[in-house]
């Protein structure tokens, strides 16, 4: 199993406070002879009568020395993770979870910004300290 970011368990917390249930920790996804692991599935029930949303959360922390470098490692683990969920689950959301530090002093770089609407990267902007969800960002 690959090590979990220093910010997991905050975020599984988070998506609970927030509704959802936590279906796979991780959630595996294979394709081929390539097994990625993404931190967590989860599902959230929309009315009884209706299928619920499903979302798959890659945590990272943005603590490294270099931001843009950490930038570059989740976007590449990020787009890797969409394409095979796209094989494996159409129906899931692919979300990458970041502290809230990190959203207002990387994600707000003309650079990062014009990635984010290209790429058209999901966020969950989470608060360490309140272990609460700040923003979605779809």
């Amino acid at each position: 199993m690959a090590a979990r970011d220093k910010y997991h368990d905050i975020v599984r917390n988070a998506l609970e406070k927030d509704g959802w249930i936590i279906t796979h920790d991780p959630y595996i996804i294979e394709v081929g002879d390539t097994n990625y692991q993404v931190d967590l599935g989860a599902e959230q029930m929309i009315a009884a009568e209706r299928s619920g949303s499903k979302i798959a959360v890659e945590i990272k922390s943005f603590i490294a020395p270099s931001p843009i470098t950490a930038f570059h490692n989740a976007l590449g683990q990020y787009l890797n993770y969409l394409f095979a969920l796209k094989q494996q689950e159409p129906g899931r959301n692919l979300y990458l979870a970041i502290p809230l530090f990190a959203y207002n002093e990387v994600f707000q770089k003309p650079i990062i910004q014009i990635t984010l609407k290209e790429i058209n990267i999901q966020l969950i902007v989470f608060d360490p300290s309140t272990q609460e969800i700040h923003l979605w960002k779809n």
